[in-house]
């Protein structure tokens, strides 16, 4: 599948940019964790005015790109059957759609040789989705061991481990979420001392109302899975990766969800919803095409990345997980961050 021709700050940087990246990933990964969202490149800085009703010179400078533009990472999942025909070749197409990182889908030992070959194409791997099972159901059969996970994450040089999903049944009360969210943060404290930090990532179902109990009297509001990671999850080791797509579709403004966490979220997942698409909080029955490119629908993405940037966001990664021709999708996307 072809891929549309870039315009991008890759190409416009070309070998500079190349050594900076070499520069930037050689530095040791506790200095990389402790840089927190300052950025990895130095800030430009607005032309000079001397009245603001003045009309803009010939040489003016180009407005500011997006925050994270610089960075921008791609969730790999949006590429999983591509990426299962030839990693090589898909992540090729990544970095020449101009992305600069990937999120690895998995912590196993292929995901070592698939953080190998993205760094061959010049892609930078910081984050990468462990096996949910560890935490909610560590004894399942042929469920991995955290340790031998973080093991995996070190060997990849991650900073970022995602915890990014629960079972229908292992989260439809509120007692086992809170049992889930004290996992969690015995999880991320482990994480922490192996010189990395954990993240929750939602989907919808956080935000469905688990039922009252009738003995807590009638004004008692109802308690969601995210309520209780909120106020459960240990504000100095767990963090949220917030995929605004899934808060939206879950009923929740994404830009005051941000604020309500602010300093609590190390991650972010640009998706776009199409316009229309009612409140889900069940994620098999999202229809496909309510995910869409960044740009086509009604999510302000510019705004997010902002906000994302003014709240001490790490990363900001591109996802879409329903596409007819995802290569395409993923260009696009790209397409719309660059222009804005």
């Amino acid at each position: 599948m072809s891929i549309a021709p870039k315009i991008n700050r890759r190409s416009a940087t070309g070998l500079t940019a190349a050594a900076a990246l070499t520069a930037w990933l050689s530095r040791p990964l506790n200095a990389l964790a402790d840089e927190g969202a300052t950025g990895d490149s130095p800030e430009q800085t607005a032309p000079p005015t001397t009245d603001k009703d003045s009309a803009p010179t010939a040489d003016a400078q180009p407005p500011k790109p997006l925050p994270y533009l610089d960075r921008i990472g791609l969730q790999l999942y949006t590429l999983r059957n591509q990426m299962s025909q030839s990693p090589e070749a898909t992540l090729e197409a990544v970095a020449k759609a101009g992305y600069w990182q990937v999120e690895l889908m998995n912590l196993d030992e292929e995901a070592i040789r698939i953080a190998g070959i993205a760094r061959d194409h010049g892609l930078a791997v910081h984050s990468g989705f462990l096996d949910f099972n560890i935490i909610t159901d560590p004894k399942r059969d042929g469920v991995a061991t955290l340790d031998q996970t973080l093991e995996i994450a070190e060997r990849i040089g991650l900073r970022h481990v995602v915890f990014g999903y629960i079972a229908k049944n292992q989260r439809d009360t509120a007692d086992k979420c809170k049992a889930i969210a004290d996992s969690a943060n015995a999880a991320a404290d482990k994480t922490r001392s192996a010189g990395m930090r954990m993240c929750y990532h939602n989907h919808s179902f956080e935000f469905q109302p688990f039922a009252v109990d009738s003995g807590k009297g009638k004004d008692a509001k109802p308690l969601n899975a995210y309520d209780i990671f909120i106020e459960r999850f240990d504000p100095h080791q767990m963090e949220f990766e917030l995929d605004v797509f899934w808060a939206k579709i879950g009923g929740h403004d994404p830009l005051e969800m941000m604020r309500r966490l602010a300093g609590r979220i190390s991650q972010v997942h640009l998706k776009d919803l199409l316009s229309g698409t009612p409140v889900i909080t069940d994620e098999s029955k999202v229809p496909a095409d309510a995910f869409q490119e960044l740009g086509d629908g009604t999510i302000d993405i510019p705004a997010v990345m902002r906000l994302a940037k003014e709240i001490g966001v790490d990363e900001c990664h591109v996802e879409q997980d329903q596409s007819p021709a995802p290569l395409d999708s993923i260009s696009q996307s790209y397409q719309f961050l660059a222009s804005n």
